[in-house]
């Protein structure tokens, strides 16, 4: 193994959506760990707040718009500029766009905004990623996919969110196959029900598939983090492709 897989400290990962949830925890984790983490995001006060929560710990805040081609390749050429080289991607930023609408009635700059973000956002982020992984030396690298447990099915009325992580498990399947000749490992983390400001209204009551409102469970989401870290840190030789990690008691199997 070459040091950049055997000392954490040698370690760079971009982490994208990191100013809140469960972007936050994750890059949090890493840092903890030793890791160089890049916070990228849309608020510069909400990156480096989570910066201030690890002060001993080498991160770089970068503000950047994942929908915007151009501040991706930014993004990136800062990170390479300070790091040198790129050994994860945490393909985090996302957003749920307008809740409880349905088709008939979402409007398509709505549709259009949530698959900017969360599907074209991810292919920009991890184009820009195995590029780098393909060029830098040594070769290789890890992207990791924020999918969720929507990838595999859906809630009411969330098509747009729905049908975006439904692709990206067709952007991880590929770039796995397209990044083995370059030791690029890709993987993808599928979350349900981690607690953050995001998911507050689900302890307080959620539509269901038989049209009931009910609360549902949670789970802490530094355990989301603790898997992410798990994931980045095996050897390139080895790869968790699909993970589902949520709260126990949620409506996931048997939804619906």
């Amino acid at each position: 193994m070459n040091a950049s897989q055997t000392d954490p400290v040698s370690r760079t990962a971009v982490v994208t959506g990191a100013g809140s949830g469960i972007g936050r925890a994750v890059a949090l984790e890493l840092l903890h760990a030793g890791w160089r983490v890049a916070l990228a995001g849309r608020r510069t006060e909400t990156l480096e707040a989570t910066a201030a929560l690890a002060p001993d710990a080498d991160s770089l805040v970068v503000r950047a718009d994942v929908s915007d081609a151009e501040a991706v390749a930014a993004l990136f050429a800062t990170v390479r500029d300070r790091f040198g080289r790129l050994d994860l991607l945490f393909n985090n930023a996302g957003t749920f766009g307008p809740g409880g609408v349905g088709i008939e009635d979402l409007d398509y700059d709505a549709w259009r905004q949530v698959v900017d973000v969360n599907l074209n956002g991810a292919f920009l982020c991890a184009q820009a990623a195995f590029r780098q992984m393909k060029e830098q030396d040594p070769r290789g690298g890890r992207i990791i996919n924020n999918g969720s447990i929507s990838a595999h099915a859906p809630r009411p009325r969330s098509i747009a969110y729905t049908t975006t992580k439904h692709a990206l498990t067709g952007l991880t399947k590929s770039l796995s196959l397209d990044g083995r000749p370059y030791r690029i490992a890709c993987g993808q983390i599928d979350i349900g029900n981690a607690a953050t400001d995001m998911t507050e209204v689900m302890q307080r009551g959620i539509p269901q598939a038989n049209g009931d409102l009910a609360a549902e469970p949670v789970m802490d989401v530094a355990d989301v983090g603790r898997t992410v870290r798990h994931m980045a840190e095996l050897p390139l030789e080895a790869n968790v492709q699909f993970a589902t990690v949520l709260a126990t008691n949620m409506p996931y199997i048997g939804r619906g």
